[in-house]
């Protein structure tokens, strides 16, 4: 693939098929309109054709494929290039009406009713058979066109889990490939218990009713290898028509349930994803509200979404999707407050976004999403968000390459397992406040520790455990020797569904002079999700000094006590919350303990010397203090020279592709105020300079980008 655009690219979905009026003379007016105003805001890209297959054959056999050219041929006149996508997530009712057998299945044999989209088995022949004639016909058309330098194929992959017959079947089969005989599975699953062994594949039950933890790994692998297969197969096709300097990429939910992000982006040219957020209030700092585990709430989780995107490729991506305005159903109406915008495109763009395009252009005025506000709002008329924008967009102008392909610093890497995640969704570690059993209680483990290392202003980089080790050798990861050069830190939370070759690799790292911080639940299961027969955490307890058989869930928080002698700096208010791991200390120092009759004869944090580096184990899911406390601790020495920041202002740094320092500083607050710079600095945007030790100012809800320079004048 050759390179992007040597700038970030900026603009929105545009679907000038949704566009009033329609099929007339005035059509034609307002598409010159459209893009008119996109170029006066500086768009450089807009995404079309992926949502229309009905309008692309609007009967069997039959295409029009006219109707884009207007579209594609009035961008390349005003300089605007265009991702064209492929339609298949969004099925012609015509299909399902002649092709019952695709419509996918939620339940075995309930169909999905059909109204919305992505109702599709996307695994049946017959739906392949048509998918692949209109990818050909559209591409055919338009691959070649000058303004098209990329492709998404398909759009949000992954939405649903399918139980249709054919799906199980395969599923069979491939279960029969891997483990061989029934014998075997009934070993590995343990389906002695209640009566589940199997005497032929023939038994093996439908997923609907299953209660094994053993076949739901199994079960949610095979989903999201089935949609990384419909995506591979998609690119496939359409680099046969692609020229070599053109991408191909999907755009993912990051939580759709039939996904595996990094294997999935594997098959791909670039990752690409789609960060929706709170906005309004939700970013404001200092934020004393509890995380919210479903929704991408608080300046803290946009950075992590962000570096979720890069964990994809471990390199650079496209925003594909992301807020022109309210983004949810008519009942939430927030859109943004002035600045919010810039501020979080600019976060997103310090850690690595290479593109930021808006859903959509003009908000619709039908459908689902009629109050999903766009750039535009249902006068048609600019506003405020198209004024905010186009200020946005003059911006990225400016920067022009410094900022196009970030390479974000990173402090602390934080490992991330989809399989451990999968698993919680349904046999969760951790209650609700109410006593439920909680689905989000992956990210309730891992996003305390993420969370109290960015309100420590240290910066993370989240890598899946796969990408680290791979025991089945598809992946190519470091040398434990190596991952200690690019990540000194690794802080391992959660990790419940893993093998025996990860943790050896983990301890190797920590004796070849990393520091791995182990959280609740990791390393207790094995790569099947059974309970490993000696105590936790497992194959770590010598590396890590402690072991544990015992645990227990808080009903509420347990304060903390500082260690006399402790390098930890435990603050007054550190907390322990929602899990207590009763650490046995074989040969570790003791950091940090519960102030609690019962829980207090457990250490709460304790490390060990192991080879030239060290194991820290977190016994709990620390509270914002603790979290934060431990992130200072373990990143004395942030790569970021932003210190002691008002409590508003965050600091992003990083290194441009050629090689330049870039510091992108936030101010999420009404208030204004200032900041002192830790170096010689040029800005970005407007070419002021400043030296080592001057007052900057930020307004409200502000970001400036600064570039270091040697001397405090603008660098060249």
């Amino acid at each position: 693939m050759a390179d992007l655009p040597a700038r970030v690219l900026f603009g929105a979905a545009y679907y000038h098929e949704y566009r009033p009026p329609y099929g007339t003379e005035q059509a034609e007016e307002q598409l010159k309109t459209d893009l008119d105003l996109m170029a006066e805001a500086h768009f450089t890209v807009i995404r079309v054709g992926e949502s229309v297959w009905s309008t692309w054959e609007p009967e069997n056999g039959t295409f029009d494929l006219d109707w884009l050219q207007p579209v594609l041929d009035g961008a390349r006149e005003r300089g605007i290039s265009v991702i064209l996508g492929t339609p298949t997530y969004a099925v012609p009712p015509w299909l399902a009406r002649q092709y019952p057998e695709i419509c996918g299945e939620r339940a075995t044999g309930q169909r999905i009713g059909w109204g919305a989209r992505q109702e599709v088995d996307y695994t049946h022949p017959a739906f392949l058979f048509h998918a692949e004639r209109v990818i050909r016909r559209i591409l055919d058309r338009y691959a070649r066109h000058p303004a098209v330098i990329g492709f998404q194929v398909d759009n949000e992959p992954g939405l649903e889990l399918f139980h249709n017959h054919g799906v199980f079947q395969r599923f069979t089969d491939h279960l029969r490939h891997k483990y061989g005989d029934v014998e075997t599975l009934n070993r590995e699953w343990g389906l002695v218990y209640w009566s589940h062994r199997l005497t032929t594949w023939a038994d093996l039950w439908a997923p609907d009713g299953n209660t094994q933890p053993q076949y739901d790994v199994a079960w949610r692998e095979f989903q999201a290898r089935q949609t990384t297969e419909f995506i591979a197969w998609q690119a496939g096709i359409t680099r046969e028509y692609a020229l070599p300097e053109q991408f191909v990429t999907t755009c993912v939910s990051y939580p759709r349930p039939g996904v595996e992000d990094h294997e999935l982006n594997a098959v791909l040219d670039i990752a690409a994803g789609n960060p929706y957020y709170a906005m309004q209030d939700a970013l404001l700092l200092p934020d004393e509200r509890e995380t919210e585990h479903n929704k991408t709430t608080g300046p803290w989780s946009i950075s992590q979404i962000a570096d979720r995107m890069y964990s994809s490729r471990q390199a650079p991506f496209l925003v594909t999707e992301t807020n022109a305005a309210t983004i949810s159903g008519p009942w939430d109406n927030r859109p943004a407050y002035d600045g919010q915008w810039r501020q979080a495109a600019w976060m997103l763009v310090a850690r690595g976004a290479r593109m930021i395009e808006y859903w959509h252009w003009h908000t619709l005025h039908f459908g689902t999403e009629t109050y999903v506000g766009g750039i535009l709002p249902h006068s048609g008329r600019p506003g405020r968000v198209y004024d905010e924008l186009a200020r946005l967009g003059g911006e990225f102008e400016t920067a022009g390459p410094l900022v196009a392909g970030i390479e974000p610093d990173a402090d602390i890497t934080m490992v991330y397992s989809t399989p451990s995640k999968w698993l919680m969704q349904k046999y969760p570690p951790l209650a609700n406040r109410n006593g439920e059993p909680d689905p989000a209680a992956y990210h309730g483990i891992f996003d305390p520790f993420y969370r109290g290392a960015f309100e420590a202003g240290r910066q993370i980089r989240v890598a899946h455990a796969r990408q680290l080790h791979d025991p089945r050798g598809e992946v190519p990861g470091p040398s434990p020797e190596e991952a200690v050069r690019h990540h000194p830190v690794l802080v391992v939370p959660a990790l419940y569904v893993t093998d025996d070759d990860t943790l050896d690799w983990l301890a190797a790292y920590a004796h070849a002079g990393g520091h791995l911080v182990l959280g609740p639940r990791t390393g207790y299961a094995d790569h099947e999700a059974r309970a490993r027969q000696e105590p936790a955490p497992g194959r770590l307890t010598t590396a890590a000094g402690v072991q544990y058989e015992e645990f227990s869930n808080l009903m509420r928080d347990v304060p903390l006590r500082a260690v006399p002698g402790s390098p930890l700096e435990l603050p007054e208010q550190a907390t322990a919350t929602r899990w207590v791991d009763g650490l046995t200390v074989l040969d570790a120092d003791v950091l940090a303990a519960y102030d609690h009759p019962h829980f207090g004869r457990w250490p709460a944090v304790t490390t060990r010397r192991h080879g030239t580096g060290r194991v820290t184990c977190v016994g709990t899911v620390p509270g914002r203090d603790l979290a934060r406390a431990l992130a200072a601790w373990l990143a004395p020495a942030p790569s970021s020279d932003w210190q002691n920041l008002p409590p508003s202002v965050t600091a992003t740094t990083g290194n441009s592709p050629d090689g330049r320092r870039v510091h992108v500083v936030h101010n999420w607050s009404w208030d204004s105020t200032q900041v002192t710079a830790p170096t010689a600095l040029s800005d970005v945007l407007d070419g002021t300079s400043a030296r080592a030790g001057r007052a900057l100012r930020l307004g409200a809800w502000d970001v400036r980008i600064f570039v270091t320079a040697d001397d405090g004048t603008p660098s060249p």
